[in-house]
C-alpha cells in the first residue's frame, strides 16, 4: 500500500502544459463623484500619501471580524461588514476587492463550479474601474491603487488559467495588465507588508520556474532576477505582519514549503493553524487532513476525514464532493492498513462516488480506489472481481498513467497464476 500511496501523491503533480505554466508565471509575478473632493482633501492633509486606506487602523478594526468570517466561510456576516465599507468608501477599490474575495473563496472548494463566476468578475471589474480612477486622477493614491489593480487582474487571471477553465487568451490579457501595475508598485521602496506579497511571490517563482522548467528561461529574460531565499523571507514577513493579505500569504507559504521546499513539518504547522483558526473552511480542512495522511498520522487523520464527510452530509457551506473524494480515499487507506477490509471497501467506493459527481474519473484518487478494491478482492479470494476492477482501471485511464501500468502488471501476474 505504501508504494501505491507514493505513486498517488506524486501523480497529483501533473505535467503542466506550457501555456498553463506561462499563465501561472504571469499570475505569480503579479499577485501579488462628490467623494472625489474628499479624496483630494485627505491627500493634502497626510504626510505619507503612498499608502492611505489599507493602513488605516480604524478601517482594519472594522474589517477584522469580517475577514475572520470570510475565511471561516461565514459569508453573510462578512458581506454585511464589507457592504458597510462600500457605503462608507465608495470611491476606494478596497471594499469591492474584499467582496470579490468572498466570491473567490466560494469558488475555491471546487473550481469546476461556475455558479459564482459572474459575481466574482463583476466585483473584480468594479475594483479595476474604481482603482483606475484613483490611479489616473489622484496621484496621492497611485501606489495603493496599483496594488488593488494588480491584485484584481491577477485573481481574474488565476481563475481564467485554472485547470478547469483553461481560458488562456483572457488569462494572458489580464495577466499582462496586472504586470504593468506590479512594475509601478515594485519601484517604491519600503513596501507596506500588503504590497510586499506580490514581491515575495515574484522573488521566489522567478527563480523556481527556470530551475524546474529550463525551457522557459527565455520567458523571464525581460524580468529582474529574483531571489528565492528572499522571496521566502518576504512571504513569511507578510504572513506575520500583513493585515489583508496575511492569510493568502500563509496559504502560499504552506503550499511552497510542502511541495517545493521539502519542509513538511513547517507546512503542517501552518495547515494546522489555518484549520484550527478557520474550522469551517473546507479547503483548509482537507489540506490539513491530506497532510496528516501523507505524514502517516492516521490516528489524527481519521477523525479529521470523518468530520469532512459529516459536514458534507449536513450540507455545510463549501463542503462538497471534492473534499469528500479526498476524505473518503484517506479513510479507505487507513482502514486497509488496519486490515479492516470491509470498511476500507466502503470508503473506496464512496471516494469513487464523489469523484463521479464532479467528473473526476481520471484522477488518481478514483483510479487508485479501483486498484485498492481489486487488491482487496484478490486478498479475499475473489479473483474474478479483482480482474474486473483492474480491467476497469485500464479502460478509464491513459496508457501512460501509473495506474494503467499498475493494473496491467497485476492482471498479467494473475493470468500467469491461473
Amino acid at each position: 500500500m505504501k508504494n501505491r500511496n507514493n505513486k498517488l501523491m506524486q501523480g497529483t503533480v501533473r505535467c503542466i502544459p506550457w501555456a498553463k505554466l506561462l499563465l501561472s508565471i504571469i499570475f505569480l509575478l503579479t499577485f501579488v463623484s462628490g467623494s472625489a473632493q474628499t479624496i483630494v482633501k485627505e491627500a493634502t492633509t497626510k504626510k505619507d500619501t503612498t499608502i492611505i486606506l489599507i493602513s488605516d487602523l480604524h478601517v482594519q478594526l472594522e474589517c477584522t471580524q469580517a475577514l475572520n468570517d470570510l475565511y471561516d466561510f461565514n459569508f453573510p456576516r462578512a458581506e454585511l461588514q464589507f457592504n458597510y465599507l462600500k457605503a462608507k468608501f465608495p470611491w476606494h477599490p478596497l471594499p469591492y476587492f474584499l467582496m470579490g474575495l468572498i466570491e473567490w473563496w466560494k469558488i475555491m472548494p471546487n473550481t469546476k463550479d461556475t455558479s459564482h463566476d459572474d459575481t466574482f468578475f463583476a466585483y473584480m471589474d468594479t475594483t479595476i474601474f474604481v482603482g483606475e480612477n484613483l490611479y489616473k486622477n489622484h496621484p496621492a493614491y497611485k501606489t495603493e491603487a496599483a496594488f488593488f489593480l494588480a491584485a484584481a487582474y491577477a485573481f481574474k487571471g488565476r481563475l481564467y488559467a485554472d485547470e478547469e477553465r483553461k481560458n488562456w487568451r483572457k488569462a494572458i490579457s489580464v495577466g499582462t495588465s496586472a504586470l504593468d501595475y506590479l512594475k509601478y508598485g515594485k519601484e517604491k521602496d519600503g513596501l507596506n507588508p500588503e504590497l510586499l506579497f506580490g514581491d515575495a511571490l515574484y522573488n521566489y517563482f522567478s527563480v523556481w520556474v527556470p530551475e524546474n522548467y529550463p525551457a522557459l528561461k527565455p520567458v523571464l529574460w525581460f524580468f529582474k532576477k529574483g531571489d528565492k531565499a528572499l522571496g521566502l523571507k518576504q512571504l513569511k514577513e507578510v504572513s506575520y505582519n500583513a493585515f489583508y493579505t496575511r492569510t493568502e500569504a500563509m496559504v502560499w507559504l504552506m503550499r511552497i514549503l510542502n511541495s517545493y521546499e521539502n519542509d513538511q513539518p513547517r507546512a503542517f504547522q501552518i495547515s494546522e493553524y489555518l484549520h484550527t483558526t478557520y474550522p469551517n473552511n473546507p479547503y483548509f480542512h482537507r489540506y490539513y487532513a491530506r497532510m496528516l495522511y501523507s505524514m502517516g498520522r492516521f490516528t489524527q487523520a481519521e477523525p479529521a476525514c470523518k468530520n469532512i464527510l459529516m459536514k458534507i452530509d449536513s450540507g455545510q457551506v463549501g463542503y462538497e464532493a471534492t473534499s469528500g473524494r479526498y476524505a473518503a480515499f484517506f479513510l479507505g487507506q487507513i482502514y486497509e492498513a488496519r486490515k479492516k477490509l470491509d470498511d476500507a471497501k466502503t470508503y473506496y467506493q464512496l471516494c469513487m462516488k464523489y469523484a463521479e459527481q464532479i467528473g473526476a474519473t481520471e484522477s488518481g484518487y478514483y483510479l487508485y480506489s479501483m486498484i485498492a478494491l481489486g487488491e482487496i478482492a484478490e486478498r479475499q479470494g475473489n479473483k474474478a472481481e479483482a480482474k474486473r476492477w483492474f480491467k476497469d482501471v485500464k479502460k478509464k485511464s491513459n496508457r501512460k498513467d501509473e495506474a494503467f501500468k499498475d493494473a496491467r502488471r497485476r492482471l498479467r501476474r494473475m493470468e500467469k497464476g491461473d
